[in-house]
């Protein structure tokens, strides 16, 4: 089994969501709160990296007859909200 270099997306998504409690918190000193907004940005790159990359995936996979169908996630169950 390959390990990929860069974490899965809910691991890094459970780890920004832990920097963020920790930031509204507000129990942090100045230089840790820059160091976990810092990781806290670089997850968030991560993070919409893999979407980007999951989206793509998806795009191709509904590609039929040489025509790209897009539509959104939310409209693919029917429902309005």
């Amino acid at each position: 089994m390959t390990k990929d270099k860069s974490p899965s997306f809910e691991s890094s998504l459970a780890e920004l969501e832990s920097l963020v409690e920790a930031m509204e918190a507000g129990d942090m000193s100045l230089e840790d709160s820059l160091a976990a907004f810092e990781n806290g940005v670089k997850l968030t790159r991560q993070c919409q990296q893999q979407l980007s990359a999951a989206e793509q995936k998806v795009e191709l996979l509904m590609e039929q007859q040489g025509k790209l169908i897009s539509q959104p996630f939310d409209d693919q169950d029917g429902s309005d909200g």
